[in-house]
């Protein structure tokens, strides 16, 4: 099975490649001094802290492999300056229609994804509905409680 390609931009990479560096180096010895700890207690068999830490090791382990496997697949895109479409990696501002209210979105894969700062993936209902759009276009975004319509205001 082919594997899926991460869109990033220049600053998501940076910021996987440095989780990356950090989980194999400071956080893998810090498991392993507490698993370490966990067995100078004595009996393992019914040792909770050494439990707690073999945990969190596969944790890390499964971390790891997850973002060698993203930086493998990943492919960096550009920042856009002004573009007349919405692609990953612009920045669009849109109104909704029924309130009026007024959001700007900076379009990202989703290994970028934090709609807490706005960042939103390509693959969400709003991202999907304006990629390929563009400005003054209308578009329709399904969510859960039925329909929002945006208008598309600038794309930088």
């Amino acid at each position: 099975m082919a594997e899926k390609e991460v869109i990033l931009t220049l600053e998501g990479l940076k910021k996987l490649e440095e989780e990356l560096e950090l989980t194999k180096t400071v956080k893998r010895r810090e498991v392993a001094a507490r698993i370490k700890q966990a067995i100078d207690f004595g009996d393992i068999s019914e040792n909770s802290e050494y439990d707690d830490a073999k945990n969190d090791q596969a944790f890390i382990e499964g971390r790891i492999i997850t973002l060698e496997k993203m930086l493998r697949n990943a492919r960096i895109i550009d920042e856009l300056e002004g573009t007349d479409t919405v692609a990953v990696g612009a920045k669009v501002r849109l109104k909704d229609l029924e309130f009026g209210d007024e959001e700007e979105y900076f379009i990202v894969g989703s290994a970028e994804a934090d709609p807490g700062t706005n960042k939103i993936s390509n693959e969400s209902p709003v991202g999907k509905a304006v990629l390929g759009q563009t400005k003054g276009s209308v578009v329709e975004v399904n969510v859960p409680v039925g329909v929002i319509h945006y208008q598309i205001l600038d794309i930088k």
